[in-house]
């Protein structure tokens, strides 16, 4: 099992992405165990104030450390579990970063909002900061959900086809080939036939050249790191690939 600690100022946005399809079968089957922690029920003054003006002026508003202090301590965290800050100033996230947080057992994520969060969370309390991308979201909320749903893939007993996650795309570094299903023909579009060949080698060999051929044309950046036997590198020459 994985536990996931969400601290968040707005809890019910979780309600219907974790209520529903392989992340609440594994909830209910007790592979994962999904918390969400109302940051503004540890804010100590009577309007429960979890934001306040920025010192030295400027717009919005920044979340302040009390409440999320005390919601973490709340948690009694061991030393060993991260505690992950979302905010666009962390490390991209992706695969390797997944397939490495899922071997914990416990991971506690911080959702930013407003303007941004005091420092002193990123200084005191986090122990990794992630983004998920180059862009502005309203907050933390829905990078975390892909985070849970990203990890939650690579917990044994989650997806309903263990073979499923080791075929990725990503997972090696590669984008995943072409995928088809019936009927064969629709609309003049057909299956290539080698998928209909029953030929399971040639199957294998046709989706690895389709998905090295799909990578070099989409996203060739990621070749650089792959893991390529020689004769991904000869199908590659084929395609035009100059390393």
């Amino acid at each position: 099992m994985i536990r996931f600690d969400i601290l968040t100022l707005f809890p019910e946005m979780f309600d219907s992405p974790f209520s529903s399809s392989l992340i609440k079968k594994a909830c209910e089957k007790q592979i994962l165990d999904i918390n969400i922690l109302d940051i503004r029920s540890f804010a100590e003054d009577k309007h429960k104030m979890a934001d306040d003006y920025p010192y030295g002026g400027g717009s919005g508003m920044v979340m302040k450390v009390e409440p999320v202090t005390k919601a973490l301590e709340s948690l009694q965290p061991s030393n060993g579990d991260p505690v992950i800050l979302l905010t666009p100033q962390g490390e991209t996230f992706n695969q390797k970063i997944a397939r490495d947080l899922s071997s914990y057992s416990r991971l506690i994520l911080i959702c930013g909002h407003y303007e941004g969060v005091d420092e002193r969370i990123r200084e005191h309390l986090a122990t990794r900061e992630i983004s998920v991308g180059d862009y502005i979201l309203t907050g933390g909320e829905i990078p975390a959900m892909i985070i849970v749903d990203s990890i939650a893939r690579l917990i044994p007993g989650v997806l309903g086809n263990a073979e499923s996650a080791p075929g990725d795309s990503f997972s090696e570094d590669l984008l995943e080939y072409p995928q088809y299903t019936r009927p064969a023909e629709f609309r003049g579009w057909t299956v290539p036939d080698v998928l209909l060949s029953g030929h399971h080698r040639e199957i294998e060999r046709w989706r690895r050249r389709e998905s090295l051929k799909r990578t070099l044309a989409r996203r060739p950046d990621l070749l650089e790191k792959a893991n390529l036997i020689e004769e991904d590198r000869k199908i590659l020459k084929e395609l035009g690939f100059d390393e």
